[in-house]
This record gives structure tokens, C-alpha cells and sequence, in this order.
């Protein structure tokens, strides 16, 4: 096995480790993990682990897997440029493509084994999603929203499909369903990087955002709304969007009604910091919406963690200086504001993977499920930066990424 390579989907043993599975229990010592083919065979105390030929067993050396990491809002045709609305506009379509695999890329190699790609122009996620699931391109599995749906010259209008009036976004919501979307991404509010709309802009109202859930839900699918001000967070609320992307302004009334609902939150965090952080190089327009709001995001952020609110990470890859495979940086700004380590990581697994809809297969270490695990350097539950100190990446039972100084070949 060398650096960065992949092998075959054969069984292997991996001894040695402690696990960290996913639902918020402590990490267990001593462990080991049988592989077999895409799933999960066996978990338990090394001493009982079942033999193996000596070409077939990794030692992990000490490390905690932890299940594969999931990032619940990216966009995967974008790469953190400077100037995102200038990158989309400029892009043709195979460049586009180009880009995403690379992305994909970098995100497996972090230990992330499955996105949601919250937006992308000509239904480009949707297709590479595919590309992936028939292992055309290694990378994380994508849910993928395609077109986010818009009002007529509201945020995101570049990558999305405008619609106005009830009739008009049940009408786009089909069409996002027959062109292969695993969820739906809805504007509720305006946004920091469309020019012309303001973060707290009231988007599309309580009717038309009711009638995007019902079709949504009628097939089956989920809805995630972008929701930034206080009047489209509770619009969103009330038609019944199943999770609340960014959140600048939670107050007592939506939290109450998101924590009765289990309704989600995906805070992206880094998105605004990150803006922030490099405002010299960012057009102006942009960065003044981003200074105006990084305070109440943080704040909201807290008050959502005091509710009880339920929290799975996302980072909005491919925002400006918000390059994939950056949900560690994520994780750490979670614990600084107020998560445990502990939960900061179930909102990266457990909590990541019901919120879309993957639990059933993915998102905690169990017999059965896919293999999907990640092999650190540390224990992520004592200093959540180990996250970064990816050893090895599994994705369905496949070796994509192996670090480990006596690797066997596999």
C-alpha cells in the first residue's frame, strides 16, 4: 500500500486502536475492526479480534477511528477563490467538473466520506454524485440539492432556479426532483455573496416555502433552507424545513419551534470567519455584509446550543478562502464557542449523517452498516484538532488513504 493509494475491496483487520463510535459514548480501548468487502463484519476487544493473514492486518498503532466524517453543506463545483460570483460566471462546464474532482478529492483525503452539496449550476453535483457511486471518481458520497430554488432575483440566482408564488416553487421543486436531486436547497433569506441582497432580506415567504416541503416531502426528500434573518429562519420553521443553514439570527421564538420539530442546524461557521480573515482580498461588497454579521452569528450560534437545538456540521466549502477539506477548522470553531469535543464530532457522524438521511447506513461504527471510518493520530474527544491528523481513510471498504508505518500491502 502507498501513501494515498486504494486498494481493493478485500476483508483486512485493523487491531490496535480505540473507537470512538459515533453516538457520543466514549472512545473504547483496545479494539479492533473487521472489514468485509463494503460493510462492517465484526467490532470488539482486540483479544477476541478473528485471524487474519499477517498481510491483511493493520496495526493502528494506538489511534481512534472514528466514523467517516461528514460535511453537511459544500459546494463542490467551487474551490474558496476570492471572488466566487466572478468563478461561477467565468467557469464552462467541464472546468467546472474539473474543479469538483479535485474537490471531492481533497475532501476524501481529510477523512470526510460524504457531502451535501448544497448548490450547483446545470445539475453538475447531481452528476458527479453519480460518477462516484459507479466508481468513475474516487470521492465522498454527494447528496445534492442541483438548483437552489430562489425568488426571482434572490440570493443564489446564479446557481439557481427562480421561482415566485406557491404554484411557482412546487413547480421547481418537481422539477429539482425529476432532475435527480437527493434534497432540496431553498432561500429563505437573502445572502453575503450575492450582490443587490442583503443577509436579513426576507425571501421567499411562508406559502411559497410550504409548498417546496410538501412537494419535497411527498417524494421522500428532505429540505434545507439557507436562512440567515429572524423573519425567513421562522418562515422556514413554520412551513417545515428539515434543517436551518447558517442561522445568524436565532431568537427564543424559532429555537422553541426548531427544538419541538428536531428541526437542524448547520451553523458554518468558518464561512463568515474566513471572509473576515481575508477582507483585502475579497471583493468589497462582500466582506462589509460579512463584517456586519460575524457577531450575531456567533451569538445565535451559542443560543442554539443553550436551546438544545440539534447541530450537524457543515462549512460551505467553496466559499471564498473556504477551501474543501477545511470541516476540522469547522469542528474547532464548534468547541470555542461552546460544544464539547465529543459533540462537536456526533455533529460531524451521527448527527451529520440523519440530517441526510444516511443513518440507516452511515454516520456511527456498527456490524452491518459501510464501512466508512477514519483513522486518526489522538483522541479527537480529549483535543477535537486531531480530527486533522488523518492516518487512514476508508470509504466502503476500500483504502483510500494509509499512512500507517508498517502498512502492508493490501
Amino acid at each position: 500500500m502507498t501513501s494515498n493509494g486504494t486498494s481493493g475491496p478485500d476483508a483486512f483487520l485493523l487491531t490496535g486502536v480505540s473507537v470512538f463510535d459515533g453516538t457520543g459514548s466514549a472512545p473504547v480501548r483496545d479494539q479492533a475492526i473487521v472489514v468485509e468487502g463494503r460493510r462492517i463484519s465484526w467490532m470488539g476487544p482486540q483479544s477476541d479480534a478473528p485471524s487474519f493473514a499477517p498481510e491483511k492486518i493493520h496495526d493502528g498503532q494506538g489511534g481512534t477511528v472514528i466514523p467517516g466524517m461528514i460535511n453537511c453543506h459544500t459546494h463542490v463545483a467551487n474551490d474558496g477563490d476570492g471572488d466566487l460570483f466572478a468563478q461561477v460566471q467565468a467557469d464552462s462546464l467541464p472546468i467546472s467538473t474539473v474543479r469538483g474532482v479535485k474537490n471531492l478529492m481533497i475532501a476524501l483525503q481529510s477523512g470526510v466520506t460524504s457531502v451535501r452539496d448544497c448548490g450547483a449550476a446545470d445539475n453538475l453535483a447531481i452528476e458527479l454524485s453519480k460518477a462516484v457511486d459507479e466508481g468513475m471518481i474516487a470521492g465522498p458520497r454527494i447528496r445534492a440539492a442541483g438548483r437552489v430554488i430562489t425568488m426571482t432575483g434572490g440570493h443564489g440566482h446564479f446557481i439557481g432556479r427562480q421561482a415566485d408564488g406557491p404554484v411557482g416553487t412546487a413547480q421547481a421543486t418537481r422539477a429539482e426532483l425529476a432532475g435527480g436531486a437527493h434534497f432540496i436547497k431553498v432561500m429563505a433569506t437573502g445572502g453575503v455573496l450575492t450582490k443587490g441582497v442583503h443577509p436579513n432580506q426576507t425571501a421567499l415567504q411562508v406559502d411559497e416555502l410550504t409548498a417546496v416541503a410538501r412537494e419535497a416531502h411527498n417524494a421522500g426528500r428532505r429540505v434545507a433552507s439557507h436562512a440567515i434573518g429572524g423573519q425567513g429562519i421562522k418562515n422556514a420553521l413554520k412551513a417545515g424545513i428539515d434543517s436551518i443553514e447558517h442561522g445568524f439570527y436565532l431568537d427564543d421564538e424559532s429555537l422553541e419551534a426548531a427544538v419541538a420539530q428536531g428541526t437542524y442546524l448547520v451553523p458554518t461557521l468558518i464561512a463568515v470567519n474566513r471572509i473576515v480573515e481575508n477582507g483585502d482580498k475579497i471583493p468589497r461588497w462582500v466582506v462589509e455584509k460579512a463584517e456586519s454579521e460575524s457577531g450575531h452569528h456567533r451569538d445565535s450560534f451559542v443560543a442554539a446550543i443553550r436551546s438544545g437545538m440539534k447541530i450537524a456540521a457543515g462549512t460551505d466549502a467553496g466559499t471564498p478562502f473556504n477551501p474543501h477539506g477545511e470541516l476540522p477548522t469547522e469542528l474547532e470553531l464548534m468547541v470555542d464557542f461552546g460544544l464539547s469535543p465529543t459533540e462537536a464530532l456526533v455533529a460531524a457522524t451521527r448527527n451529520a449523517a440523519e440530517n441526510i438521511d444516511l443513518l440507516h447506513e452511515v454516520g456511527t461504527l456498527e456490524v452491518g452498516k459501510l464501512a466508512d471510518l477514519v483513522l486518526l493520530s489522538g483522541d479527537p474527544t480529549a483535543d477535537i484538532s486531531a480530527t486533522r491528523n488523518v492516518v487512514m481513510v476508508v470509504k466502503e471498504g476500500v483504502v483510500h488513504r494509509n499512512e500507517l508505518k508498517s502498512a502492508s500491502p493490501a
